[in-house]
């Protein structure tokens, strides 16, 4: 019976189920395991980089990617999904949002709309669901509470006239980091720190025990490279691991991939060299 409805995209079982997205979630958890880390001055993104021959250019693939100068994103699961899905990201952040508004989106603005693709591949004919399970991190400016009661009163010392604060303090406009897991249902959440892929419950697990409210980004990548060493099976090196961080403003990291002379936090990816020195502080 219920092998009718295995075949169509688009129609629930009668348990009310999509059962392509089930399929789309194994699709996931067969691929290798990706996490992310949340901490108080930054987020890191890691993930294992399997390469089925030495004969590859590991150069040439990356599984963590650039989205805007301070929106990074890794996945797990089917390789040219994702790839569909960064250009898409990357379209809506650079000739979208960033036309009209003049400034990159906040990341849970863009969370949203790649969300909103996928699950648009959930009830569109002649379309399947994405194959992939996306970790998108990013860290936003915005006005946080103490500055805007701070400028409230600045504002009422100058005109003599008490203001009240606008209370534009929470959602995208409050700064700092923040990660979201995006699944081919559409679904996102935020996380402080979570892992998607095929080890994704000894990784939470382990994450559960070693995560701490107020973690510095050092101490964040050495626990993500910990809870990968966990998971990897064989060497753990350079060239398999594949590390990117966001962390606070930084003037080396200005103009890094992005626009010359923008101020505020930047992706990047850490350098074979230096996971291995993280490696070696084990």
């Amino acid at each position: 019976m219920a092998d009718r409805y295995s075949f169509s995209l688009t129609t629930f079982s009668p348990s009310g189920k999509l059962v392509q997205i089930e399929y789309a979630l194994n699709a996931v958890n067969q691929g290798v395991t990706s996490l992310g880390i949340k901490a108080a001055n930054g987020i890191v993104l890691a993930t294992e980089k399997k390469s089925s021959t030495p004969l590859i250019d590991a150069a040439s693939s990356s599984k963590v990617s650039l989205i805007t100068p301070n929106i990074g994103m890794v996945y797990s699961g089917m390789g040219p999904d994702y790839r569909v899905l960064v250009d898409k990201a990357r379209k809506v952040s650079h000739t979208g949002y960033k036309r009209i508004y003049n400034e990159y989106p906040p990341t849970r603005i863009l969370v949203q709309d790649v969300a909103r693709v996928m699950q648009e591949a959930t009830q569109s004919g002649g379309v399947r669901p994405y194959g992939v399970s996306l970790l998108i991190a990013g860290w936003d400016d915005g006005i946080e509470p103490e500055q805007e009661e701070q400028k409230a009163a600045d504002d009422m010392a100058v005109d003599g006239e008490k203001k009240k604060p606008s209370g534009k303090t929470g959602g995208i406009l409050k700064g700092g980091p923040s990660l979201y897991q995006v699944d081919p249902s559409g679904s996102y959440f935020p996380w402080k720190a979570t892992a998607i892929g095929k080890s994704a419950t000894s990784a939470k697990t382990f994450l559960e025990k070693r995560y701490t409210e107020g973690l510095e980004l050092e101490d964040a990548v050495h626990i993500a490279l910990l809870t990968l060493k966990e998971t990897i099976e064989g060497e753990m090196n350079g060239d398999t691991v594949e590390i990117g961080i966001i962390g606070p403003p930084a003037d080396h990291l200005l103009g890094y991939e992005g626009v010359e002379g923008a101020t505020g936090p930047r992706f990047r990816k850490l350098s074979p060299q230096e996971i291995e020195d993280y490696l070696t502080n084990l």
